[in-house]
């Protein structure tokens, strides 16, 4: 069973390497990627079982134990955003099948979109800071790559600005990664665990502020978020979804991880925290408010979403933990699949300004239902998944006394709706506007290609299961936050001591 751990790194990897090698062969290319993520994805549902059943799971790569050598553990956490991570990224994968060119254009989109997986993958499992600074650096170069696929200008132009502000973020790391280890001797975070507790609380607060700020930067929290509103939407409609649900929920992951597990605590800079969870809540629905174009109003969501996950971690409580654990499970999905449809409305009308867009209602239903059921899922309205993600948050915010970011968060969630109704009275409802071409002949309405519909309907079926089945992953969730707070068992799986 222990092999299982790293095998969705692996097959991701290999799969990359053979992909690359029928380079002239699309249809090849896509059976691998199909192929290679559908077993990862049975793999992780293996290990989150067994991780559920019998605890943290750990596997030294190599033959070499921690904390010598690098150690992939499997915990609640990781295996519950490894499988929703691979559940996301075979439904985008199917989407861009589907969509005519998407993957042809490029020889390089499968291998890539590949080593993009296995570094979200290898980000999720791995127990060593370091071998996280590699991880991340892998899923950056490859989506260095996917942002600027078409070679269009503006992708081009934008793409620089994401390549600029990500290697910055990287040289942060890597010093904030060198002061770590000058202060503890190592950066095995099971080893970490029992180290910084030794240090002065000056020292590990500092040390807390600055993993923050790095980990903050990639999860594009306020301030430092200006890079993504930008950068996201000029890349092709699989790419920006999978950018969207995954990119920046693996540095929310690595916020999660570091600030309760290593920093947490009564040096903990809890009041920073919720101070940036809120500011980000508010500037992103905000900004998310003043845009006219719909890729532009979900960018802008990505920031202000962020911020629950980040209010949720500053309240340093199991509930607290556990509602940001399962907002980030809930949003995974919902986010990329409101991208896909974004994808599908420029796909049908080769546009997503809202000003050329109206009437798509009757002519793409399909598109407008799955829409509807993604966008009330994000503005938090029950029964849908966003509404227990939001609930708990709200239940741990006034159990802690936060009660200014708590009813921040309320309000936001108002906004959010009247910007997913902007988003449904400017797209699906009125009247055709310019841009909006009629059908062909003989046709009643415009056409998506099925691949396309289904891929996307499928991942919003997922964001409906989360509804569905929220109490158990709420149970699994409060589980993780528990084992994050109080790390005894993920220290023993890893130092067997």
């Amino acid at each position: 069973m222990n092999v299982l751990v790293p095998l969705p790194v692996i097959l991701c990897l290999v799969g990359a390497g053979l992909s690359m090698a029928c380079y002239r062969r699309v249809a090849a290319q896509r059976v691998l990627g199909l192929a290679a993520l559908g077993v990862s994805l049975a793999a992780a549902v293996a290990v989150l079982v067994r991780v559920e059943r019998d605890g943290p799971v750990a596997v030294d790569l190599g033959g070499w134990p921690a904390p010598v050598g690098i150690t992939y553990v499997a915990d609640l956490l990781s295996a519950l955003l490894l499988v929703i991570s691979l559940a996301t990224v075979l439904c985008v994968l199917v989407f861009a099948v589907g969509q005519e060119g998407a993957d042809a254009s490029s020889r390089y989109f499968h291998p890539v979109y590949l080593v993009l997986t296995a570094g979200v993958a290898a980000a999720f499992l791995t127990g060593d800071l370091f071998h996280l600074f590699v991880a991340f650096e892998l899923l950056l170069a490859a989506s260095y790559v996917l942002i600027t696929l078409g070679g269009r200008r503006d992708q081009v132009r934008t793409g620089m600005t994401y390549v600029v502000i990500n290697i910055l973020a990287s040289t942060l790391f890597l010093a904030a990664l060198a002061l770590l280890y000058a202060a503890t001797g190592t950066v095995n975070m099971a080893e970490l665990v029992r180290k910084l507790a030794d240090l002065p609380d000056g020292v590990r607060t500092a040390l807390g502020v600055l993993f923050f700020v790095v980990f903050g930067l990639k999860a594009a929290i306020f301030p430092l978020f200006s890079w993504l509103p930008d950068s996201y939407p000029t890349a092709p409609a699989p790419v920006t979804a999978i950018f969207a649900g995954l990119l920046t929920k693996v540095g929310v992951y690595a916020i999660i991880r570091s600030q309760t597990m290593l920093f947490g605590g009564d040096g903990a800079p809890g009041w920073l925290i919720l101070t940036v969870a809120g500011l980000t809540m508010v500037v992103g629905v905000l900004g998310a408010i003043a845009q006219d174009d719909m890729k532009r109003i979900l960018s802008f969501h990505i920031v202000s979403q962020i911020g629950y996950m980040v209010l949720g971690i500053g309240l340093f409580t199991v509930s607290g933990v556990a509602g940001a654990v399962f907002f980030v499970i809930h949003q995974i999905p919902v986010k990329a699949s409101l991208f896909l449809v974004s994808g599908m409305v420029e796909h049908a009308t080769g546009t997503a300004a809202l000003h050329s867009l109206g009437g798509l209602l009757r002519r793409l239903p399909v598109v407008a239902a799955l829409f509807g059921l993604a966008a009330l899922s994000l503005a938090g309205m029950p029964p849908l998944s966003g509404f227990p993600a939001k609930l708990g948050l709200v239940e741990a915010g006034f159990t802690a006394d936060a009660w200014v970011v708590t009813g921040v968060s309320l309000a936001v969630s108002l906004f959010t709706l009247f910007s997913m109704n902007k988003i449904w009275a400017g797209v699906f409802w009125g009247e055709r506007g310019g841009a909006v071409p009629s059908p062909p002949a003989g046709r009643a309405r415009l056409l998506v290609p099925a691949q396309m519909t289904i891929g996307t309907a499928v991942l919003v079926g997922v964001t409906v299961a989360v509804a569905l089945f929220a109490g158990p992953l709420y149970d699994l969730s409060s589980q993780a936050a528990e084992g994050l707070l109080d790390p005894a068992a993920y220290v023993q799986a890893v130092l067997g001591r």
